[in-house]
């Protein structure tokens, strides 16, 4: 009996250390607009093997980010317009960090009108 209530005990710990670290992960999972420049991993930065569509854009702080596009169909329809020319574009979608890099889930993404 008293196994049974000390391994219950410890799994509610084990829980209650856990949950911080979900809400975590699911308040960083909202819809976020960025607005940056939008370019080939590969031909622009040579940062990648294969082409993949980045947005960089500036904090505020002036720094600069990159965030990896997601491969989805909406990225994927988009990437032709800036393989060889990079564009300024406004993009809406989820961000997450994967192993250090900021990866971007996009929904919408336009080119910016000047």
């Amino acid at each position: 009996m008293k196994k049974l209530l000390l391994s219950s005990l410890t799994g509610l710990m084990l829980l209650g250390l856990a949950f911080p670290l979900l809400a975590a992960d699911e308040a960083q999972a909202k819809e976020r607009t960025v607005k940056g420049e939008a370019m080939c991993a590969k031909c622009a930065l040579h940062q990648s093997d294969k082409c993949q569509t980045v947005i960089q854009a500036e904090n505020r702080r002036g720094k600069k980010i990159t965030y990896y596009l997601a491969d989805n169909d909406v990225a994927k329809k988009f990437h032709h317009d800036v393989c060889q020319e990079n564009k300024k574009v406004t993009a809406t979608g989820t961000v997450k960090t994967v192993d250090g890099k900021r990866i971007l889930t996009v929904t919408k993404i336009e080119p910016v009108k000047d």
